[in-house]
């Protein structure tokens, strides 16, 4: 399975996310990357397949207790709601991507590399974005209550979303139009999906960069900002919300920030930067690459664990859901029994 993507590294994965495409068969051949190509085979769909699994539950639970308990009317409310389904937008792309690694090999042609890309993308930049805009609005409620006239009109919960969206949207077209399916070199059978060309690719990944200081910036300003505030005694604002916001963004941030500064790093490699594109040290780049995008990726998963154990509320409302699926669950077994069972009298079925 290795040997069939052991001649490039960086087509073995998405293309926005992708080391630099390396040919292992230039000159005296010293710079052998099949164990990178190995480590990442292995370990990649073993690591998508739980996070696959757990983003999809905790997220529909999520968005069942919002919807079932809480008011969508509220900015907070709409921004966790929003979060929700933008991480099980980006989590629709990772079996694509895990079952491209195992093969080493894209098969679901041209269209479908395109519209993956799309999707996953989607989610990522809409996630960072509802990140950003629900530490703003946490910032404004605590440090600028009197300013906060937005929660006064429902409709902005709508129109906000649908902006945030739209900006997902257009910052995801880039990897659409610029996403190709190829094969290596030319002529190898091995099938791809990744950038027509070095410069796109690039492009990419400086847009990831920059999406990812502009949230960095604006979030610790605002919790800077927060805590300053809450350290008066005077303050009277609830802190658990607080804290569970905070406690998302943190482990966002501690999952994306490696994972930007190793594709950072992988892009100087395309400029050919020393002593980065020596063997050793690309090589070094490739697997802390590969560790960090899937920790990365991993945050879809993540969010809902500290919606149950940080919000009381919330822990309270999935409760109550959860018994009440199990109530009903319990329900046909229930007249079963009583079918069975009549004044301690068994009742044939047949």
């Amino acid at each position: 399975m290795a040997e069939n993507v052991a001649t490039t590294l960086g087509n073995s994965y998405p293309t926005e996310y992708s080391t630099v495409e390396y040919d292992l068969n230039y000159e005296d051949e010293l710079c052998n990357k099949t164990t990178v190509v190995q480590f990442g085979a292995i370990v990649t769909p073993v690591f998508f397949t739980v996070v696959i699994v757990l983003s999809c539950m905790g997220n529909a639970l999520v968005l069942g207790v919002l919807v079932k308990y809480e008011n969508l009317r509220s900015l907070t409310n709409a921004f966790l709601f929003n979060l929700a389904v933008s991480d099980l937008v980006f989590t629709v792309g990772l079996p694509f991507w895990a079952h491209y690694h195992i093969l080493g090999r894209w098969t679901f042609g041209d269209a479908a590399c395109k519209a993956v890309n799309f999707i996953f993308f989607v989610g990522f930049y809409s996630s960072t974005i509802f990140l950003t805009t629900m530490t703003v609005h946490r910032y404004m409620a605590v440090v600028h209550p009197l300013s906060l006239v937005l929660n006064r009109k429902p409709y902005h919960c709508f129109v906000i979303s649908v902006i945030i969206w739209m900006m997902s949207f257009g910052a995801a077209a880039p990897h659409v139009i610029f996403t190709v399916e190829t094969n290596d070199n030319g002529s190898s059978p091995k099938l791809h999906c990744s950038y027509d060309n070095v410069q796109w690719r690039l492009v990419g990944i400086y847009q990831q960069n920059i999406f990812f200081l502009t949230a960095f910036i604006t979030i610790t300003f605002c919790y800077s900002q927060i805590l300053i505030r809450l350290l008066r005694p005077t303050s009277h604002t609830r802190r658990k919300t607080v804290r569970l916001i905070l406690c998302i963004v943190v482990v966002f941030f501690l999952g994306w920030a490696p994972y930007n500064m190793a594709i950072f790093l992988d892009s100087l490699i395309s400029w050919e930067v020393a002593p980065l594109n020596e063997c050793d040290t690309s090589t070094t780049v490739d697997y802390v690459l590969t560790i960090s995008r899937l920790v990365a990726f991993s945050h879809c998963c993540l969010n809902p664990v500290f919606y149950v154990f940080m919000g009381i509320k919330f822990r309270t409302h999935l409760k109550k859901m959860l018994w009440n699926i199990c109530k009903r669950m319990d329900e046909p077994q229930n007249r079963h029994s009583q079918l069975i069972y009549s004044n301690g009298e068994e009742i044939s079925m047949y």
